[in-house]
């Protein structure tokens, strides 16, 4: 297996249309690591550049310590599994997992072996003299994985494999793909725009939007200490509740509520490209003697820290109108304070006293 490292890498088309910029992510021996995003933000370009099949306008990439700007994909020693499988409809699975491996001249033995366990390691044996017109969309997928798999690549591309599939065959696919992961420990490079697949997925998640990384972290802390308002209201289902309002002596007041604030500040940061989540002039101390600015203020809340019933004298209270929405596991509430609109999550057997 191998590192994949981007350094300051754009791409920029016609037009001074930038689809990358800046973009500086590393993928260690071994990592799971998932480019998320919404659509248009860059992460499928990223990831074909680091195949080589879009050329890097400015930066380097590396794949074990070599700069592979101009060589060619076939010689980059990597895999990938693309969005609609590309599988030759003529072929068998057996046919269609050993034809890389008869472009590369290896011989029939070597190929027999290597289609063999790769189709043991994705339960495919009894299917391998099928053609895909005979599979599901789940096993179509596997064929497209056992393909890459025989390769035995350095590092594995994956371009959104999932988001063809119905939602029950993707959780058993996601499942599958980190279980060849654990066995292969295989260098993974992942793409998706969902943020639910990202988080249960990846040890390490590169979240994008508009052709800019703005956070490379672990799935926690992704959720718990997100940069910028974009991450926070991206990642997490239902997305956050942000409330409009302001910051004076520790004190933060936005309709109905007016609350002391006892989390985790972000301040506006002057000339930043990922700005955070506090912009305000003055001050106050806040607990734990962290000096934060009085002024306008966003405060973001997550749907499950918004608690029916329950509260103090000295904490946040909120009063609006509400709407149930059962989801069998949880209950969403739609809230409407005024022009402000939350959503909280709370257990499936909550008692409503309405």
């Amino acid at each position: 297996m191998a590192e994949v490292r981007l350094e300051h890498v754009y791409k920029i088309y016609p037009g001074d249309v930038a689809a990358v910029q800046d973009a500086n992510i590393e993928v260690g021996e071994r990592d799971f690591v998932v480019l998320v995003g919404p659509s248009g933000c860059g992460k499928t370009t990223t990831l074909r550049m680091v195949a080589g099949l879009e050329e890097i306008s400015q930066g380097e990439i590396y794949i074990d310590d070599q700069v592979v700007n101009n060589v060619p994909p076939k010689d980059r020693d990597i895999a990938m599994v693309f969005q609609n499988y590309a599988l030759y409809p003529h072929m068998s699975v057996r046919e269609n997992m050993a034809f890389g491996l008869k472009l590369r001249h290896f011989d029939k033995a070597e190929i027999e072996r290597r289609v063999g366990e790769a189709a043991e390691i994705l339960e495919l044996t009894p299917l391998l003299d099928r053609k895909p017109k005979a599979l599901s969309g789940g096993q179509r997928q596997r064929v497209a994985l056992g393909r890459a798999i025989v390769r035995k690549p350095k590092v594995f591309l994956f371009d959104e494999p999932l988001s063809n599939l119905d939602a029950k065959l993707r959780t058993q696919m996601r499942a599958e793909i980190m279980k060849l992961h654990r066995r292969l420990e295989a260098t993974i490079l992942y793409v998706t725009h969902d943020q639910v697949e990202a988080m249960t997925m990846g040890s390490k998640i590169v979240v994008m939007k508009d052709g800019i990384v703005h956070q490379v972290d672990t799935p926690l802390n992704l959720y718990n200490k997100p940069v910028n308002r974009f991450v926070a209201g991206f990642i997490g289902s239902p997305t956050m509740n942000f409330v409009e309002g302001e910051m004076r002596g520790g004190v933060f007041t936005g309709g109905q509520l007016s609350c002391p604030l006892k989390g985790r500040i972000q301040q506006q940061r002057e000339g930043s490209a990922m700005p955070k989540d506090v912009a305000s002039t003055g001050g106050s101390e806040m607990p734990g003697g962290k000096a934060v600015m009085d002024g306008p203020a966003v405060l973001g809340i997550r749907p499950e820290d918004l608690l029916w019933g329950a509260g103090g004298e000295n904490e946040g209270r909120l009063r609006a109108e509400i709407e149930l929405d059962p989801m069998g596991s949880e209950i969403h509430l739609h809230l409407r304070d005024g022009e402000t609109l939350y959503v909280a999550k709370v257990p499936p057997d909550t008692v409503f006293e309405l």
